[in-house]
């Protein structure tokens, strides 16, 4: 997406760890891209959301594992912190039909003090973590000014302005 006018100058590598149960796998590499992508563009992530689903190639989200127990257990954290209307949680599309929560957080999602989004693009998640939208390219291929894309595209250009001084 961003590597088609410049040469692509940066290089990130996240690793996280930790194992937490003998369970592990990419739930969070679109988690990962969102910070990559908050650090470049210079837009802060919102705090108060909490963030699962793996990512492809394309910048699609795919399904994860353990959806429900996700969601609960950031709920409960959430829930003995006080529900103010800012929490949440962002997940796959594809897991929607795997959902099966606690009466009590389905009752507070209906009443807004708790949201659950059910996403299919990076775009879509970074958009709800900044309130910022993620910008499409027009037809000349540039993004809006102002969007994310935009903000990290020229990130991007002046790593390459810096690096080809070099």
């Amino acid at each position: 997406m961003f590597a088609q006018e410049v040469p692509l100058s940066l290089t990130a590598s996240i690793c996280f760890e930790q194992l937490y149960n003998g369970v592990d796998g990419d739930s969070a590499s679109s988690t990962e891209l969102y910070a990559i992508l908050s650090s470049l563009s210079g837009m802060p992530i919102n705090q108060s959301l909490a963030v699962t689903g793996s990512v492809n190639q394309k910048g699609e989200i795919q399904p994860i594992g353990g959806v429900n127990d996700k969601i609960e257990g950031f709920y409960q954290v959430c829930k003995l912190r006080g529900l103010d209307g800012s929490n949440g949680v962002i997940m796959p599309i594809q897991n929607v039909n795997n959902l099966s929560l606690s009466d009590e957080i389905i009752e507070d999602v209906k009443n807004g003090k708790f949201h659950i989004y059910a996403i299919s693009t990076i775009d879509e998640g970074i958009e709800i973590l900044t309130g910022v939208p993620a910008g499409k390219k027009d037809s000349n291929g540039k993004f809006p000014a102002g969007s994310i894309n935009y903000l990290v595209q020229e990130k991007l250009k002046k790593y390459a302005s810096v690096s080809k001084d070099l």
